[in-house]
């Protein structure tokens, strides 16, 4: 990185820091701090919805995961259009009425203190660990990239969000997204186009969609019934409109950030606005992702793209036998180079046939790759050989030209950033409004509430800190985020879809199913007997079924609502 990279990363985000803390400062109610004093428009709304959602993770793990497995990780996100609708309808127009803080004060209304407090602390286990994920996400790919100290980065990190989500809470939040987002887009965008203006001279746009179609990347639509397949059409439609309508209905995190709209309306048209562009823009991503590969297929690409994985080798009595699989990955990259050149001028027929011999050459890099990941894992058991998370930043290191890497750099610990900042402030509002608040007995003023929430933004980042600093790289970030989420979601929406609509369903009932059935899920999960994604409709269903039959068997006189007092 050069001097200028240093400035325009340093530049960008203090920038976004110090705007967020100077345009906030002063919330001196309990509204103005959660609610952002119900000012937001409809756009700001939307763009914040989507850059609480968009983290470092989508824009480091989503480019590598197109990179290896193509454009089918789009169908993860085939229900979250019909979930907006379905918020728009019913959820935002009940917790406008209700006038509430948090989505989980409605639950006490509806039932009681206790489920209402077992919802916000299933809230806060799995939104606190996933805070500390996206610290984590761009902190461990860019010190083995960067070379930097991962603890001190998880530090700084979670440091800068700490200040201006304490400063200005709910407000500052989504004033910061709205820049965060504009530095976002713009680097992916800068990025598309440089990737594509860095193909050779005869390889255009649609060329380059061919031969990524030719080497298998572009089946974006998958319609089998396999459950041992992650990503298809049906698991993006059922179990992703499961997981998106308890993300974005009863998530404190996203709620917070609607309900800080002006009006109902301007609530329900910034979430139809995300649910109109989150498709697009991540197939975008993906496509980013795509291009990247492409542009492999012309120029050298490293057998490992975890820098870390080179380090280990080289220390080892395997260096030889690694350099073999270069040399073999080296070869396999002239021919497939010879190939698609073939191709790009060849007619139909022989189109095909070249087809079919690139997916020969792809399979061979593919047990190229794997043996080499067997290799790193000998030499170094504890270093990460998956290698998706570190494609997409390998590229804009090597291949971005001065300031542009600076700018680039700026956009993942954005997204980090705002990500990171919408969760703390989402927990800290559910710490002091459903735990602290709910149970202090004698009255006291807006602002020591005020206080209060700012503490607890301080508290929940220092444990953010310290889960990114004790976190593990898994498979891929993005879906770990995903996995934890689906543990818990099923089971809240359940519980909420209950508050809606079955109302002849008590507290009591509903408790004691969303304790069983939590066990339930976590044990499903353990024993990996379905794909994560389905996890949320599982959820959802068993909670239903468990506190209707649970209300059948338990008397009624005993299990009478609690209003609020």
């Amino acid at each position: 990185m050069q001097l200028i990279d240093w400035i325009v990363l340093g530049g960008t985000l203090l920038f976004i820091v110090l705007y967020g803390a100077w345009k906030t400062k002063g919330s001196a109610t309990v509204k103005d701090y959660i609610r952002g004093g119900n000012e937001a428009k409809w756009w700001t709304v939307g763009l914040s919805v989507m850059a609480t959602q968009a983290s470092a993770i989508t824009f480091l793990s989503t480019p590598g995961q197109a990179f290896h497995s193509g454009m089918g990780f789009v169908q993860f996100y085939f229900g979250l259009p019909i979930a907006m609708v379905i918020i728009c309808l019913v959820f935002i127009p009940l917790y406008h009425k209700l006038k509430v803080y948090t989505a989980y004060e409605y639950l006490e209304s509806r039932f009681d203190l206790k489920t209402r407090t077992l919802t916000a602390i299933l809230f806060l286990i799995q939104r606190g660990l996933g805070a500390g994920i996206t610290i984590f996400a761009p902190a461990i790919i860019l010190s083995a990239v960067l070379g930097w100290d991962l603890t001190y980065l998880n530090i700084v990190i979670g440091i800068l969000v700490i200040i201006y989500t304490v400063s200005g809470g709910t407000k500052a939040v989504s004033v910061t997204q709205k820049q965060q987002m504009a530095v976002i887009f713009a680097g992916m965008f800068i990025a598309f186009f440089l990737i594509i203006s860095y193909l050779p001279d005869g390889v255009t746009f649609s060329k380059a969609l061919d031969i990524a179609g030719a080497s298998g990347k572009m089946k974006v639509l998958d319609f089998s019934f396999d459950l041992t397949n992650r990503y298809t059409v049906w698991t993006g439609i059922l179990g992703g409109t499961f997981l998106m309508l308890s993300y974005f209905g009863t998530d404190q995190s996203q709620v917070q950030r609607y309900l800080s709209g002006k009006s109902v309306k301007e609530s329900q048209l910034g979430l139809l606005f995300n649910g109109l562009l989150k498709v697009p823009m991540q197939f975008f991503i993906l496509l980013v992702g795509v291009m990247v590969f492409v542009f492999y297929q012309f120029n050298t690409a490293p057998l490992n793209f975890n820098p870390m994985a080179g380090e280990a080798i080289k220390k080892s009595e395997y260096t030889q036998e690694y350099q073999k699989l270069e040399n073999e990955l080296s070869q396999i990259q002239n021919e497939k180079e010879k190939l698609i050149n073939k191709q790009i001028s060849a007619n139909d027929t022989g189109r095909s046939e070249i087809t079919s011999q690139l997916k020969t050459l792809m399979d061979s890099e593919v047990q190229i790759r794997t043996s080499a990941k067997e290799l790193i894992k000998k030499a170094d058991p504890d270093v990460e050989t998956n290698d998706k998370d570190y494609v997409f930043i390998h590229f804009i290191l090597n291949n971005l030209p001065k300031g542009l890497i600076g700018l680039l750099l700026a956009v993942i610990l954005s997204a980090a950033m705002s990500s990171t900042a919408s969760e703390l402030n989402a927990l800290a509002s559910t710490t002091a409004i459903d735990l602290y608040k709910r149970n202090v007995k004698e009255e006291k003023s807006e602002q020591h509430y005020v206080n209060a929430s700012k503490f607890f933004t301080l508290i929940w980042g220092i444990l953010a800190i310290f889960v990114a600093c004790f976190a593990n790289l898994f498979d891929n970030l993005i879906q770990l985020v995903n996995i934890i989420g689906s543990i818990f979601y099923g089971n809240v929406l359940g519980i909420f879809l209950l508050a809606f609509f079955i109302k002849f369903v008590k507290s009591n009932a509903t408790f004691i199913a969303a304790l069983l059935t939590q066990m339930i899920i976590i044990f499903v999960w353990w024993q990996d007997w379905l794909p994560f994604l389905w996890l949320n409709a599982l959820g959802c269903g068993i909670v239903m079924f468990l506190a209707i039959l649970l209300q059948e068997l338990i008397p009624t006189k005993n299990n009478q609502p609690q209003h609020e007092h």
